[in-house]
Parts: structure tokens; C-alpha cells; sequence
């Protein structure tokens, strides 16, 4: 989500960064996400008729489209007390789809504040969700946690809580996003190392079952170029997207202001995904906030497949202007958008620029 980064138990008052949402379910085809086709490598970059913003106030977005046809949408709401989902036939129809409550942060105690960033995916047979909270009496002791619901229908069934994903340390955590490849399910979440003079970096882990992790953790990126550290330094909200021969890592970094933005991992698919120098980390951000288009901080991103089946398509958030008054956590106006993700020739992503609202909204 984007919060501040990252409340570090390290100095003086490090407030998070509110998170920017969202992270990262391989679209993998052992999840009941269908994989997605890889589109054809073009440097096409048509504006799909979309809604935009799609949802509004509502940041972190996590968009999955079942194999019942259906796109399945979590996100960040901004009192941060409670986890909603949403569901409908088509993209668009987010926008107006109802939505359920299906938790609620505790009164007292474990999961108490700052419920953030939930994903929804779809492993062996039932839903999970992950999302990152604190207790009610420490609100900024944020760790991830897990919700299981063995219902076919995640509106309906009940939500057990599986409790808080082990890390190697307790420190600030947060961002988990799950995928699976070539048979081997992984965790890549965001979270602060002891010692180390930023507020979180990116990590990788195998995983033993839904809810824990299992042998090693492997640091993949920490905040490094002067883009990935304005006002925090941040690695967060990542997400995975599998094609052409390559896996795809996206995160979001900086404060949560304008100055948010995302940037980009590669790893080649053949490559050992736990060995830190199989990926390759780009030196400039691949998303950006945008003058033109009046789209700010863009981040928090998943990837999900168009109703035709294959075609790519970039979810994020973004605020509709540049200039915030007080604490970026406490402004509620970061809005879900899609738009269409191209492809360059060489088969890499080509994300383009925030595109414009195509309704108009007061807020």
C-alpha cells in the first residue's frame, strides 16, 4: 500500500510510506488465475476503452480473473480497517460491481490497524488472502498475515485466520504477493533489515504451504538510485508477471506522494529465482507520474488479462493531482486505474504513461 515506508524500529520517527498497493500473484496456471497468453511483442500502445479512474478511493488495487470468468478485486481502503471484494463479468463493471466487507480489523490487538495491501489468490483448492496490519496498541509494528477461506465462493464461507507469515526477523513488513513457477511457490514481500539504512527492500522466499515460508530469504532489491529514495527509501508492493521466456517483477518505491513511482526486476525463466544475481534491475523507473495526463504517484501494481484472454493489463493506483496537504497516508484520493500494458519488440514491458481519466469524478 503506500504508506510510508516503513516505519523502521530504527531512529526517530519513520512514519510508513503508505503503501502503494499491491503485489504479486504469478498469473500462473497452477493458480486458479489462469496463466495469460504472451501477447505478441509490439510497440503498440492503444488506449483500451477503459473506465478510469475504476474504482475510486481505493488503492493498493488486486485484480484476479478467476477460471470462472469472473475478475476478482481487493484494494486498500483508506480508513485501513477492513478487507472488501468485488466481483463482475468484466473489467469495467469493477467500477460499479457492489461490495462486501468479508473482514474486519480486531478491536483489540493482533490485526487491529493498518490493514493494507490484501491480494486474493487462488492455491490447491481455496482462496487466500494476504495483507499487512498491526496491532491495535502499536499501529506501526505492521507484519503479514493470511486469510484461507475453503469456500468455492469467496463471498461466502468463513475466513480463518492462518495467523502471521514467519520472516526472519520482526520488523516492519508488509506487501506479500505469491506465485508459483515451474512448480515451486514463492513469496516476494517488502520489509526493513536490521542495520540496514533504508526502509524496506524487496525479498524472495519458497514456501512450504500457503502461510509459511520455508528455507532461505534472498534480499532482490534495495533502494539504491536517487528515484527509489524521495522523502523514504522504499521497495515495496511487488508483483510478478511471467512471459516471453522471462519473469517480470515490478515494485513500487519512494514516498507516496508524486514522487511514487515504479520500477522493474528481470530474471530469465530458466534462471535459479533465489539467487539474487539472476535478476536484473532497471536503473531508471518504468512508470512515472505524469503532467500531461494529471496522473500522480502511479504504483501499487498487479497485472491481470483482458476479457479477451490475453491481452496484458496494468492495474494500478494514482491521485489525480500533484500536491497533497499534510501526510500523503492520510489523503484518501488514490484511485484503482487500468489500462492496456504493450510490449516491446525485444519482448520486454513497455508501460507507457499513466493514461488520462476518461470520466469525470468529484471526490
Amino acid at each position: 500500500m503506500s504508506r510510508d515506508p516503513h516505519h523502521l524500529p530504527q531512529p526517530p520517527t519513520r512514519r510508513l510510506l503508505l503503501k502503494g498497493a499491491a503485489a504479486a500473484g504469478a498469473l500462473a496456471a497452477t493458480s486458479a488465475t489462469p496463466a495469460l497468453a504472451s501477447p505478441t511483442p509490439s510497440t503498440s500502445r492503444e488506449t483500451a476503452p477503459f473506465v478510469n479512474p475504476l474504482v475510486l478511493q481505493r488503492a493498493d488495487p488486486h485484480i484476479t480473473r478467476h477460471t470462472d470468468g469472473r475478475y476478482y478485486f481487493t484494494a486498500t481502503a483508506p480508513e485501513y480497517d477492513r478487507i472488501i471484494l468485488r466481483r463482475s463479468r468484466t473489467l469495467n463493471g469493477l467500477s460499479t460491481a457492489p461490495e462486501s466487507v468479508i473482514w474486519r480489523a480486531h478491536a483489540t490487538g493482533p490485526m487491529g490497524a493498518h490493514i493494507w495491501a490484501p491480494e486474493l489468490h487462488r492455491i490447491g483448492g481455496k482462496w487466500y488472502i494476504y495483507f499487512a496490519s498491526a496491532p491495535a496498541e502499536d499501529v506501526w509494528a505492521i507484519r503479514i498475515w493470511v486469510l484461507e477461506n475453503a469456500n468455492p465462493d469467496p463471498f461466502q464461507g468463513t475466513w480463518v485466520e492462518r495467523g502471521q507469515i514467519k520472516t526472519a526477523w520482526e520488523t516492519f513488513s508488509l506487501d506479500a504477493t505469491t506465485f508459483k513457477h515451474r512448480g515451486t511457490r514463492y513469496l516476494v514481500w517488502a520489509q526493513h533489515e536490521p542495520g540496514m539504512d533504508n526502509n524496506t527492500a524487496l525479498w524472495i522466499s519458497r514456501m512450504a504451504n500457503p502461510w509459511t515460508l520455508t528455507g532461505p530469504q534472498v534480499r532482490l532489491s534495495t533502494p539504491e538510485f536517487d528515484w527509489e529514495c524521495v522523502g523514504y527509501k522504499v521497495n515495496e508492493g511487488p508483483y510478478v508477471l511471467q512471459r516471453h521466456g522471462r519473469v517480470f517483477l515490478t515494485y513500487s518505491a519512494s514516498a507516496t506522494d508524486y514522487h511514487y513511482c515504479m520500477g522493474l526486476l528481470t530474471a530469465d525463466a530458466d534462471s535459479d529465482l533465489m539467487n539474487a544475481a539472476s535478476w536484473s534491475k532497471s536503473p531508471t523507473p518504468v512508470f512515472t507520474s505524469n503532467d500531461t495526463t494529471k496522473q500522480y504517484g502511479p504504483g501499487h501494481n498487479c497485472f491481470t488479462v483482458a476479457e479477451d484472454g490475453h491481452s496484458d493489463v496494468l492495474v494500478y493506483h494514482a491521485r489525480q493531482y500533484k500536491e497533497i496537504t499534510g501526510d500523503p497516508l492520510h489523503d484518501p484520493n488514490r484511485h484503482t486505474r487500468i489500462q492496456k500494458l504493450g510490449w516491446k519488440p525485444d519482448g520486454t514491458p513497455d508501460f507507457g504513461i499513466p493514461v488520462a481519466d476518461t470520466v469525470k469524478e468529484s471526490v
